[in-house]
């Protein structure tokens, strides 16, 4: 199998397993504050990332790999985590996912801009068409109307598309799920000792479904999803690969109505077929140039998720 395929596969098993982040992060926060949430599943995610590091003997990363390893960790273990849970504390799962539409473009652009890579042009009419498609559903469900959680989902798209490309770069020379791994153990010596300070007085009142989310987001959404995220990156393209998370925002309605009783409407599903189009024409015109030629790394003794 062509790698580039290879990568879009590994990418679409990435974003499913993301798909579920935000249902999950809403359940959550029904019964722990958004800053426990967020370094409490950090802490956990970094944890596991420890022991899988040294359980592999994987060397550490280079003093230069330090610098992304920083944007990958303010992205996507402090800055997303936070400002999404704060934002579900006050809107829907189902409202705050359409966002994620603009992720893809996000992602193109940061990929450009760090990844040194060089789509064709007609990729970026596929990309800026399928992020109008969800914007607009975005803005004829809100009312036209943009709240302040709207700009904290809209910061979080930003920050999460610079460390996915910014990962998706470093994972070239590291591996995917060592890049994440590094992330979150930089971050550990903050987020454990803030973890014990905002931990709750009780755990009495905190909710099956919001222990569940805790878990899910702590060992899929910040762990497992980006061993298979940062490799479908790596292999199919930053700009290409990330347009399939023009599809996540739809997962995640779908999720959202079957665990949260949350309404998915008739809009929705046509908005759905029309993005779909949009990341098979991304997919057809997003050849990738990468400026250097060395070969891909392999996940060292963990297995290939295949």
């Amino acid at each position: 199998m062509k790698t580039i395929n290879k990568g879009w596969i590994y990418g679409f098993i990435g974003m499913t397993i993301f798909s579920a982040s935000l249902p999950a992060t809403r359940a959550a926060v029904g019964s722990f504050d958004p800053i426990f949430l967020t370094l409490a599943r950090g802490s956990i995610a970094g944890l596991l990332g420890l022991s899988l590091l040294l359980l592999f003997g994987e060397k550490r990363p280079q003093v230069r790999d330090l610098h992304s390893l920083l944007i990958v960790a303010l992205g996507v273990v402090i800055g997303f985590p936070l400002l999404t849970a704060y934002a579900l504390e006050h809107v829907t799962a189902a409202h705050s996912t359409v966002f994620i539409g603009l992720l893809p473009l996000a992602t193109a652009i940061f990929g450009v801009l760090r990844g040194n890579e060089k789509p064709q042009a007609v990729f970026w009419f596929f990309s800026l068409l399928g992020s109008a498609l969800v914007a607009g559903y975005a803005l004829i469900e809100s009312a036209g109307s943009f709240s302040l959680w709207d700009f904290l989902m809209f910061t979080a798209i930003v920050l999460c598309g610079l460390a996915y490309a910014e990962g998706a770069k470093l994972s070239r020379r590291l591996g995917g799920w060592q890049v994440i791994s590094w992330a979150l153990v930089l971050s550990l010596p903050v987020m454990i000792p803030v973890t014990f300070y905002t931990m709750p007085a009780s755990f009495n009142d905190v909710t099956i479904s919001a222990w569940v989310g805790l878990a899910y987001v702590s060992l899929f959404s910040m762990l497992i999803g980006f061993i298979f995220w940062y490799r479908g990156l790596a292999e199919g393209g930053i700009a290409s690969v990330g347009q399939l998370q023009l599809l996540q925002p739809f997962f995640s309605l779908i999720l959202a109505a079957l665990l949260l009783n949350e309404i998915v409407n008739s809009t929705m599903m046509i908005v759905t077929l029309a993005v779909v189009l949009c990341v098979a024409g991304a997919k057809r015109f997003g050849q990738r140039k990468i400026s250097t030629t060395r070969p891909l790394p392999k996940l060292s003794n963990m297995p290939n998720p295949e």
